[in-house]
């Protein structure tokens, strides 16, 4: 592969190819889509958890350990390979229903493996934070007079999810990384646009390279911005000065 192939593959990896939006563009939508759903779901399942009836937190339990203990590449094939086997699916293709007709959308599947295998993982670290929140700060707002559901959503839940920013980083670069998987359902993220140009010119390296600089850029602007947020929101736990 010549600098010259380089230097075209670039608003590829960046934007488009001329036809479609590729590279860097169907990365960034799948990771935001991806983290704000994901995220999302994992407060609330991790408040069922925690603070529902037993068998909802079993439930979701369940939910946790399958999506956690399972391989996210499997689950994307499962979601958007496996389902078109069952009757219900197949049918709805040819009935033109919307909701099933959904799951024949290669971004749609991909942004609902990566929901889940996030919330699944986030719930349980947002779960933790919950069970073991300060008791002292519990009961300071319990003496104020605020009830059980009130202290929850203005005491526990932000204090929680301030605590849990530092890990919270971590799931998200993993995230990110994991929207590499995106090209095995025929998306042209950037990895997608790697494996065309190494198709393309049989020169391996250069292509990958060039998606493994641009992970690396974005993971260091992730990490930065994370890394804000710890010093806002994260400066009252920092001991004080003498």
């Amino acid at each position: 592969m010549l600098m010259d192939d380089v230097i075209k593959a670039v608003p590829s990896f960046l934007w488009s190819d001329g036809t479609q939006w590729t590279g860097l563009v169907v990365t960034a939508k799948l990771f935001l889509y991806a983290g704000a759903i994901g995220m999302t779901l994992a407060v609330l399942l991790a408040l069922l958890k925690v603070y529902g009836p037993k068998p909802v937190s079993w439930a979701i339990g369940a939910f946790s350990y399958f999506f956690r203990g399972t391989p996210l590449f499997l689950q994307l094939m499962l979601i958007y390979y496996g389902l078109s086997q069952f009757d219900i699916v197949s049918n709805g293709w040819q009935d033109g229903n919307r909701f099933w007709l959904l799951f024949r959308d290669a971004t749609f599947c991909a942004v609902l493996a990566y929901v889940l295998n996030t919330a699944a993982y986030a719930l349980e670290i947002l779960a933790g934070a919950f069970a073991q929140y300060p008791k002292e700060e519990i009961a300071a707002a319990e003496a104020y007079g605020m009830s059980r559901w009130t202290t929850i959503r203005r005491i526990v839940l932000p204090g929680a999810l301030r605590r849990v920013i530092p890990v919270f980083s971590n799931e998200m670069v993993f995230l990110l990384h994991a929207t590499a998987l995106s090209s095995t359902v025929t998306l042209m993220d950037m990895t997608g646009v790697a494996r065309t140009l190494y198709a393309d010119t049989y020169s391996p390296f250069y292509p990958f390279l060039m998606a493994a600089a641009l992970y690396l850029c974005c993971t260091f602007a992730l990490l930065a911005l994370f890394r804000g947020a710890e010093r806002r929101w994260l400066a009252f736990l920092r001991p004080r000065q003498s």
